[in-house]
């Protein structure tokens, strides 16, 4: 086969063919005598399980597998093929948290007396401890303002963000995995918009897990080949 004939099979250009056999993610190409290359039905393989794998995986993760298939190292390849099935599974896991949190939290109508409650006012409203909000801030799980004296300030937002950390907590979520559900929550806009997200991402982590089977499907053939 031709370059163009890998490329058609593809779909890609045959300007990337020859960009993938640079960078070692095909076997070695034989040449003819006037010195064109030639390709065989084991580089259409190699092709196809990297293209796969870089839509599922990522392109720097397909090309080290594809590098260590190719030097005879499948325990390398397969090692990494974990890592990122194991990082999807922690994406999954972290969306299952949020939407359960989502489950047990109701916004309200916060009544925030102008220039916001103070640490304590806040401490008393929720029934923990003014300690644990300075914990929570330390975290950057809260953002309350300062006034002039240095005291902070609690807004209505903050009272919401503060009361999501609560039900958070008593789920028995650690700090760290309070704070990218936290900064989910904000960029949403509120409870209902980051359910729609939760609900988006997780159709995201299912296409990508659907292209990790497809993608080891091609792989396992470029192995065996």
């Amino acid at each position: 086969m031709r370059p163009v004939d890998l490329a058609r099979a593809a779909g890609i250009s045959a300007q990337q063919v020859r960009n993938h056999l640079a960078e070692g993610v095909l076997p070695p190409a034989e040449r003819t005598p006037s010195g064109h290359r030639r390709f065989g039905e084991h580089h259409l393989a190699a092709l196809l399980a990297f293209r796969a794998l870089g839509r599922a995986c990522g392109w720097d993760t397909a090309r080290a597998v594809m590098h260590a298939v190719h030097d005879d190292d499948l325990s390398r390849g397969l090692a990494l093929l974990d890592a990122a099935h194991a990082d999807l599974h922690v994406q999954r896991l972290d969306l299952d948290r949020t939407a359960e949190a989502l489950e047990s939290f109701v916004e309200v109508a916060e009544s925030v007396p102008r220039g916001g409650l103070r640490v304590g006012d806040l401490a008393a409203r929720l029934g923990v401890r003014p300690s644990a909000l300075r914990v929570w801030e330390t975290a950057g799980l809260l953002h309350p303002a300062r006034d002039r004296d240095g005291h902070r300030r609690y807004s209505a937002a903050d009272v919401r963000d503060a009361r999501l950390v609560l039900v958070l907590r008593r789920s028995r979520h650690g700090l760290s995995d309070i704070a990218p559900i936290m900064d989910r929550f904000r960029a949403a806009g509120g409870r209902e918009a980051l359910r729609a997200a939760v609900t988006a991402r997780r159709s995201e982590v299912a296409d990508r897990s659907r292209a990790m089977l497809d993608a080891a499907v091609l792989l396992h053939a470029c192995v065996r080949g």
